[in-house]
């Protein structure tokens, strides 16, 4: 027993030296390149520094950004693979997504950014969640008790009528309009309005500390909620509570990034296939790991056609489904799914 802590600590203690090592790479790797020697020298050096402001404006936004949305629909993807008991349901299943976009085209269409100022993106895209998640949450409730499977295939469905809608609006839209609704679908980093990006990293640590609040549960929910119920385990209300934590925290990523596919997925996958599927480790595990994908996504999606700039989307795509058919493939991935 003792050994396996050992393990658990020692796993953690590595993803946050991968972290650091991440970070490092993203202040460094960029259409200009710093040395460790030149971070050193611009942050004790002349604060007008050009230089100096295109890591504190630019870089350390982007960083702090893809740490805590890596880390949050990583998370939302843990939880919601726990409720559900299903390894391949991730947050975007649920039809969140595809709710927040119809709402973020429809305010691009009707050009709310340019009558009432950039915000208008994130807040319309989180009314967009908050409409999706109701009507998820609403429909999935038969006389009190909420239904899994109504819960995910409901958002199935919405998550195809999203899209559809979403073709709609562009084919009727103007062309100048496409390029922002593109790019936004496809995902970005580039907010750096400190106030939102406060505002999310505080959610996301608040949720991440209320699901561990909720491991004990969600280790018994493994066995199946019948058998948790028998454990003394409310499941009923834990899974209105960690589904609607996560449905928010995904919402708000969705909001403020755009929408930037597989991380809830593949990161929970892999961190189970390293390190098994006991929630104490794997929460936090999953949470860093997010982190990790999504910041070494951002770095490439800056780098590799440099000066311009791939959508993280496309990238997280890429890497993700690669990573995604290796892990699948495996033959202890196939137990944890038969």
């Amino acid at each position: 027993m003792r050994g396996k802590y050992y393990k658990w600590i020692g796993f953690l203690v590595l993803l946050l030296v991968l972290l650091m090592g991440s970070i490092l790479a993203g202040l460094c790797f960029g259409e200009i390149h710093f040395s460790f020697r030149d971070l050193f020298e611009l942050w004790n050096g002349d604060p007008e520094d050009v230089r100096l402001n295109i890591l504190r404006q630019l870089r350390v936004p982007r960083i702090l950004l893809g740490l805590i949305v890596g880390g949050a629909l990583s998370l939302s993807g843990i939880i919601l693979q726990g409720i559900f008991r299903n390894p391949l349901v991730e947050p975007y299943t649920l039809g969140i997504s595809g709710g927040a976009s119809v709402a973020v085209t429809t305010a691009i269409v009707f050009s709310l950014p340019a009558l009432y100022g950039s915000f208008m993106l994130p807040v319309a895209g989180f009314i967009g969640a908050l409409v999706t998640i109701f009507l998820v949450y609403t429909l999935g409730i038969k006389r009190g008790k909420i239904r899994i499977q109504t819960l995910l295939l409901t958002g199935v469905m919405i998550s195809f009528i999203s899209s559809s809608l979403m073709l709609l609006i562009m084919s009727v839209t103007k062309s100048e309009n496409l390029h922002g609704i593109v790019f936004w679908i496809m995902g970005s980093l580039n907010e750096t309005d400190p106030v939102l990006i406060t505002l999310i990293s505080v959610v996301s640590l608040v949720v991440l500390g209320i699901t561990f609040l909720y491991t004990p549960i969600l280790n018994a929910m493994r066995l199946g909620s019948e058998r948790a119920i028998q454990l003394g385990v409310n499941a009923g209300q834990a899974i209105r509570v960690l589904f609607l934590l996560s449905s928010l925290l995904t919402g708000m990523c969705v909001s403020i990034v755009g929408v930037i596919g597989f991380v809830g997925l593949i990161i929970p996958q892999l961190m189970r296939f390293i390190i098994g599927s006991d929630f104490r480790v794997l929460i936090p595990a999953s949470f860093l790991g997010g982190g990790i994908f999504l910041i070494l996504s951002d770095i490439f999606a800056r780098t590799i056609i440099a000066p311009n700039e791939l959508p993280i989307g496309v990238i997280t795509g890429i890497i993700g489904g690669i990573i995604f058919i290796a892990v699948m493939g495996s033959s202890k991935t196939a137990k944890t799914l038969e």
